[in-house]
């Protein structure tokens, strides 16, 4: 019992922190005249801060069970990389004239998806997935889509001005780059997580290394090459950004805490997925104002996303394991 409330929890920790991520991290690019590379800069930062330098003291004064391993770093390395591409992603359809009305029910919706198959891929459980546990799945997406279509605009709605031909191809293919990435990064942390004996903090510090990588050292050489003319670094829009970058951490550990009390990336990603879009929403409500002009079919998707969720979680496949690697000697010896 208490395991499963554990599990819960850190569900629902991932689910706030990815909720309240998007709408934190696009009050930050708007204050820095919807720069791109800055904002990435400051999540990156504090990736840094949250999933490297606090991880590092902590298993220094209270060591955790597990170990490194190569496959867990490469696998934890890599999940990191592609949670910080999705990152920019995100930015980079914003800035090309996205708003987050269709941006992010379209990240939401088919990255649960692309997770899934992954899993049973990797698992080889595809016999397993029943047609409810496929029906569970389908409701999830269709409600976080229907919950973030029938939001009200609030000041958001100046972002509906007409897309020229490029803007619109644009806002596809990054929406498309953060929806691979960001489905396919669940099962990737969750393999890196089991190459190291079930560790907590070390898959975390190697995906905030992947961030620092990517998201900062990366984008300071480009900043003078590839920016906007009239953007420039604000206090409020860095301390917006930071936030979004310390809520898609906490995010992160979330997900890997999760896994660590006994889930598995085929339900936990797409609860996460389902549950963040309705934080997304309440956060973007909350900023506008508007909690009086949420029409009915916002609740509709709200009853479809929480019957979605707990099909999936109840009728998820349960058996099957991803093929052995090869294990190094250091791999091979007892977790300390």
């Amino acid at each position: 019992m208490r395991g499963t409330l554990a599990l819960l929890a850190s569900i629902a920790l991932a689910m706030f922190c990815w909720g309240v991520y998007g709408p934190v991290l696009r009050e930050g690019q708007l204050d820095m005249a919807g720069s791109s590379l800055r904002p990435f800069i400051c999540v990156g930062m504090a990736y840094f801060l949250i999933a490297v330098l606090a991880p590092g003291v902590l298993m220094k004064v209270r060591p955790e069970p597990g170990h490194w391993s190569t496959s867990g770093i490469f696998w934890s390395l890599a999940a990191g990389a592609v949670g910080a591409l999705g990152a920019l992603g995100i930015i980079l359809a914003l800035s090309s004239g996205g708003s987050p009305v269709y941006v992010m029910p379209l990240v939401f919706g088919c990255a649960p998806v692309v997770n899934t198959f992954l899993t049973m891929y990797w698992a080889r459980s595809y016999k397993q997935a029943g047609p409810i546990f496929i029906a569970g799945l389908i409701l999830v997406v269709l409600g976080a889509v229907t919950v973030l279509l029938s939001r009200p605009h609030g000041h958001a709605a100046a972002e509906s001005a007409p897309l020229t031909p490029q803007q619109l191809t644009e806002i596809i293919l990054f929406t498309a780059m953060t929806t691979v990435s960001w489905g396919v990064y669940g099962p990737m942390l969750h393999r890196g997580q089991m190459g190291m004996a079930g560790s907590r903090l070390r898959p975390l510090i190697c995906v905030g290394l992947a961030y620092f990588l990517i998201a900062v050292l990366v984008p300071l050489m480009l900043l003078t090459q590839w920016d906007k003319p009239d953007a420039h670094f604000t206090f409020n829009g860095t301390l917006w950004s930071l936030g979004g970058g310390a809520a898609g951490a906490l995010g992160a550990l979330g997900i890997i805490m999760a896994f660590n009390f006994g889930g598995k990336p085929i339900y936990v990603m797409p609860l996460v997925f389902g549950g963040a879009p309705v934080i997304n929403t309440f956060a973007s409500v909350l900023r506008a104002g508007t909690f009086g002009e949420l029409p009915a079919m916002f609740y509709a998707g709200l009853i479809v996303v929480a019957a979605g969720a707990v099909t999936v979680l109840v009728f998820s496949p349960k058996g099957g394991h991803a093929p052995p690697t090869k294990k190094t000697k250091h791999e091979a010896a007892p977790a300390s």
